[in-house]
């Protein structure tokens, strides 16, 4: 058995940062649901994030703005219950950290209290300095996004890579600097050119998760119906599916109705 399955405790923030530290990478994949986060959780992945994507994938929104804090606190109480041993993340939602420190930390407190969660993210740097210090000062531990911010689509007019030119590029590596000393304890990076998220983390101390931001990262995250090909529509540069369930689902469904119409389903030895 390899040495990744064979979890003994339960992985925190300094675990990934020993992990950082001796040239480990980090494995992240997203779950919403009990029996999901289970199975991924005895593969042994490194880390579970109940993302925003929640909001695309599970209930077929086109951004990730509709989805609420009560529905994220949700899917995090089915994720917790399932996990042992990875550390788990969960995405604070659209609105709910967005310059009122005193309403972030409500929100952030109602997360790690109903959910029993190992930490929050957040989307953003500068704008949302206050709220990250207002949240860390509680105790609870935060993962900065940067890059491509899916909450702020409607700011950017699409989902192009971002932190291509000179001045956006500045801004990023500044507000990854700034989290950093405020005392997050790792940031996302997504969708941004490989060489500068290389750079960045190697300025670091802290890991960096990478989405669309090449291999120079700490640790890499893909949403986990897009890495078990159960969504064949969405097709991005940086997605590797390793999985056809679509195709596999797909089958076992025609499969079980000619079944059930042929009348064998269910036969004897199926039958009470």
């Amino acid at each position: 058995m390899s040495n990744y399955l064979r979890k003994t405790s339960k992985n925190t923030k300094r675990t990934l940062q020993e992990m950082k530290d001796r040239g480990e990478k980090i494995s992240m994949l997203t779950a919403y649901d009990y029996t999901m986060a289970s199975i991924i959780d005895k593969a042994g992945i490194d880390v579970i994030l109940v993302g925003d994507s929640a909001s695309n994938v599970m209930a077929g929104n086109r951004t990730t703005l509709s989805i609420t804090l009560d529905q994220m606190i949700y899917h995090a109480q089915s994720v917790v219950r399932a996990v042992k041993s990875a550390m788990v993340i969960v995405d604070m939602p659209f609105g709910a950290c967005c310059g009122n420190p005193m309403k972030s930390l409500d929100a952030a407190v109602r997360v790690m209290q109903e959910t029993g969660a190992d930490a929050i993210k957040i989307e953003g740097g500068q704008e949302v300095s206050e709220d990250i210090k207002k949240i860390l000062a509680a105790g609870i531990p935060v993962m900065s996004h940067l890059g491509l911010m899916p909450q702020s689509i409607h700011n950017y007019g699409n989902y192009a890579i971002r932190a291509r030119n000179e001045k956006e590029s500045e801004k990023l590596i500044s507000d990854c600097l700034l989290v950093e000393s405020l005392g997050v304890f790792g940031i996302l990076l997504e969708k941004i050119p490989s060489h500068t998220a290389t750079k960045i983390s190697n300025m670091l101390k802290i890991p960096t998760i990478g989405i669309g931001a090449g291999s120079g990262v700490d640790g890499q995250v893909l949403v986990i119906q897009d890495v078990m090909g159960m969504n064949d529509e969405f097709s991005p540069k940086f997605l590797r599916r390793y999985a056809d369930l679509h195709t596999v689902m797909s089958e076992a469904t025609r499969h079980y109705i000619e079944d059930v119409k042929s009348v064998s389903f269910p036969n004897q030895s199926e039958s009470y």
